[in-house]
């Protein structure tokens, strides 16, 4: 693999400034995975093992997102879901979270039937995020930056809101170490446009630094927020034959789902007959 330092396909059309911030970037990214590679490799390939050991299905997932100035992308991750999970549960949950002034919870901090046995460690750890390591290599994503977003989370955007794809996305960033799970949307959209237009060398090594608390921290919010809420709805579940917990759906998320599946008018017929 070349691990050289290769040019921007829209160099040609970037100031000097942001030429020059893609060209630091990317060797800082390069020097920091060659020196972790050896401790990596291991850990890579365990967590691939463990993923074949208790779910059927590929060990990797891809999925496409928006990246540096709206280029789209296919990302890789670690599978932590079951095969043919439901993706407009996740679309409810985004929707409801963009329309509102609510923290940016996930979906695991309550329970996802979808998620595959110790899919939720992999995903509060941020170990299913290792294998965004080639897209760094291939020069879509960065160590640090603003979060791939999806397609269709892009293109709810206000048009200040996409000033956040003026840098490169990473595998962290400045908002996932200022709160990230306590912040609203807007919030997180401000601090990505702040490093956006301000990321320094230095900066990107303090935040690096600073990953490794915010993961632990997250972990140990994720373990707390598992209890079932007094408002949620138990969903049935076909991902896998295994025995699964019936974990709970908030009646948020229940209403961005159909709403984000469905759209306005059908969302307001159904809201009658679900007596949410």
């Amino acid at each position: 693999m070349d691990f050289s330092i290769v040019a921007h396909p829209l160099q040609s059309s970037l100031s000097p400034k942001a030429v020059k911030d893609l060209r630091w970037k990317r060797t800082l990214d390069t020097i920091l995975i060659l020196l972790a590679l050896p401790f990596l490799i291991p850990l890579a390939l365990f967590i691939a093992l463990l993923i074949r050991s208790v779910s059927t299905g590929p060990v990797l997932f891809r999925q496409e997102r928006v990246g540096y100035l709206g280029r789209r992308f296919m990302c890789f991750k670690f599978r932590t879901m079951f095969v043919d999970a439901d993706a407009t549960i996740h679309q409810g949950h985004l929707h409801h979270l963009m329309n509102s002034n609510t923290p940016m919870m996930k979906m695991d901090s309550r329970g996802d039937p979808r998620i595959i046995p110790f899919g939720l460690f992999l995903r509060a750890s941020g170990l299913d995020e290792l294998p965004q390591l080639i897209n760094v290599l291939r020069g879509e994503m960065s160590l640090v930056g603003p979060r791939p977003c999806l397609p269709y989370e892009y293109e709810k955007y206000l048009p200040w809101q996409k000033e956040r794809f003026g840098t490169v996305p990473g595998l962290t960033g400045l908002w996932q170490v200022s709160g990230k799970n306590k912040t609203t949307f807007v919030e997180m959209i401000q601090l990505d446009i702040k490093y956006a237009k301000n990321k320094t060398l230095w900066w990107d090594l303090k935040i690096i630094l600073m990953t490794i608390p915010a993961l632990i921290i997250q972990m140990l919010e994720t373990r707390r927020g598992k209890k079932l809420s007094p408002d949620s709805v138990r969903p049935k579940t076909n991902y896998s034959n295994r025995a699964t917990k019936q974990y709970p759906l908030s009646k948020a998320t229940l209403v961005g789902a159909i709403h984000a599946a469905d759209g306005e008018d059908a969302w307001m017929r159904k809201e009658t007959k679900l007596n949410l």
